[in-house]
């Protein structure tokens, strides 16, 4: 897996072992230790995932990470907790003419799951430096033309790797706002052999992922003059046609003079969007919304 490979290129990461069966995995939590995290090794927005505090935690967390992977039950990863200040992800690109990188991407996540991200994370220029060469080593490992996610953690000037998606990346989504050319058009030129130019920042931005709740096939959109009354800021839907549980539908961009103005801005304009089953009162809901109002009674 990529975690192996990073750790034979000598690569910082967390304390990790993989197990595919039941007894190995609770022979990697004896051998980590408390807290550590479990997911499956093929999963995605925190489907699978669980943090493991006590021996209570032992048996659910591998349950649901034999119901939660994209390609069903089979092996996990568990890993021991770092010490971080902030996590960030590394948009690096490859292309025909070397490697290039984004300005860095900070980003939010609950239960796994990207809820928010800005452009750019402040950090060191040693950090940085450190993570942009770490980031260049396993995506030349890996091999091919594109755009990467590289997942780092930071404390200071030290650098953790965490993880990479070959493709486009969901904290990314911000980029739509914050650069000429975005994550996905960096990634188009890339794999197709165009130049790759300097890929220049317009100003600090931020992204709000609106997160539908509920059960539903046909999902209804509102209050978007209001969540676009703002200067600077779109709306990206995108096309999903069910929700059952809790699904990613939609994202909000901002655009401000600050990382924080922008993720106030973008927040904002989440708030306001609704999203509803016309047949069914109630059936679904934006999360974000439901809390606001819950905390207003």
């Amino acid at each position: 897996g990529i975690r192996t490979l990073a750790s034979e290129m000598g690569l910082r990461t967390s304390p990790f072992r993989f197990a595919a069966t039941e007894e190995e995995y609770k022979e990697a939590i004896s051998s980590i230790g408390f807290p550590c995290l479990v997911k499956p090794t093929m999963s995605s927005s925190g489907k699978g995932q669980s943090t493991l505090h006590a021996e209570k935690d032992v048996q659910p967390a591998w349950q649901y990470a034999q119901e939660g992977g994209r390609a069903g039950a089979g092996r996990v990863i568990v890993e021991g907790f770092v010490d971080f200040d902030f996590e960030i992800t590394l948009l690096t690109v490859q292309h025909k003419s070397g490697v290039s990188f984004c300005e860095p991407v900070g980003h939010l996540q609950v239960d796994g799951d990207y809820r928010e991200s800005w452009q750019p994370q402040p950090m060191t220029p040693t950090a940085l430096k450190r993570a942009q060469d770490m980031a260049e080593k396993i995506t030349k490992a890996l091999g091919g033309w594109g755009i990467f996610g590289v997942e780092l953690f930071l404390k200071g000037d030290e650098v953790w790797f965490s993880e990479v998606s070959p493709r486009p990346h969901d904290t990314g989504m911000v980029t739509m706002i914050t650069q000429e050319l975005s994550q996905f058009a960096l990634h188009t030129r890339a794999i197709l052999g165009l130049p790759v130019p300097c890929i220049r920042q317009i100003s600090p931005g931020a992204s709000a992922a609106v997160l539908a709740q509920g059960k539903s096939d046909c999902l209804v959109f509102g209050g978007l003059s209001d969540a676009l009354a703002e200067d600077d800021t779109a709306l990206r839907i995108f096309g999903k046609p069910c929700v059952d549980g809790q699904r990613r539908v939609a994202v909000c961009l901002a655009r401000a003079e600050t990382v924080d103005g922008a993720r106030a801005k973008a927040r904002r304009s989440r708030d306001v969007v609704t999203v509803a089953d016309p047949g069914t009162a109630g059936a679904v809901c934006n999360l974000e919304t439901k809390k606001r109002k819950a905390d207003q009674l």
